[in-house]
């Protein structure tokens, strides 16, 4: 049977590209699981509801490895559960011609050995991108501390909420739109905070 699994970080995030590209695969819209949630641990309901429904000889797809999570011990540890002991396969949509776990059970002892090498390496990757994501939120509220910055009145401050709707745009993961609604502002007043934000992130940065 084939399965797939989507996520995205956000609840206003579209999942319409990966939820096209399972369609696209044959995947049965019963058997297509998603949430809206963080990747730092795996207690998400659809992801924990998939996994149950597993069984030896099934297809899972995702769109990409850090979709199934951003924690590196877990992601090693789901992927060896599922293509180890239940005995199902895996395929990243994004790198197939390295992360499809068939390919690797066909080459025996050596194929686990590869298979190991490869996926603690991108989910080093994985995990690394979401602390310096936190890292890159924490410098930002930081820089606007450090400047004692309050633009407009105060809810229109720039605060721990719009920095991380900023990052958030900023990395490509919410289109402009998305981020006005987070932030409840019209689009002159988001790009006026965005001009003011990065200015003082500049001055800063250009004074370290």
């Amino acid at each position: 049977m084939k399965l797939a699994y989507g996520r995205v970080s956000a609840k206003d995030q579209n999942l319409e590209r990966q939820l096209v590209k399972f369609r696209e695969l044959g995947v049965d819209e019963r058997y297509i699981f998603v949430d809206k949630m963080s990747g730092k641990n795996f207690d998400r309901p659809n992801y924990q509801a998939m996994r149950l429904l597993i069984r030896e000889g099934d297809l899972v797809y995702l769109d990409a490895l850090d979709r199934l999570g951003r924690d590196y011990d877990g992601i090693i540890a789901e992927w060896r559960y599922i293509t180890r002991e239940i005995n199902a396969d895996i395929v990243c949509l994004d790198n197939e011609a390295l992360f499809d776990s068939r390919k690797f059970k066909t080459m025996g002892d050596i194929g686990k050995l590869l298979e190991d090498q490869f996926l603690s390496m991108l989910a080093y990757v994985a995990e690394q991108e979401r602390k310096k994501n936190r890292q890159r939120q924490a410098e930002g509220i930081e820089v606007a501390r450090t400047a004692g910055v309050v633009f407009g009145r105060p809810k229109q401050k720039i605060d721990e909420a719009f920095i991380r709707v900023y990052e958030e745009w900023k990395a490509g993961r919410i289109t402009a739109m998305a981020a006005m609604r987070k932030c409840g502002l019209t689009k002159p007043t988001f790009y006026r905070r965005v001009k003011e934000y990065e200015a003082v992130r500049q001055l800063i940065i250009s004074n370290d």
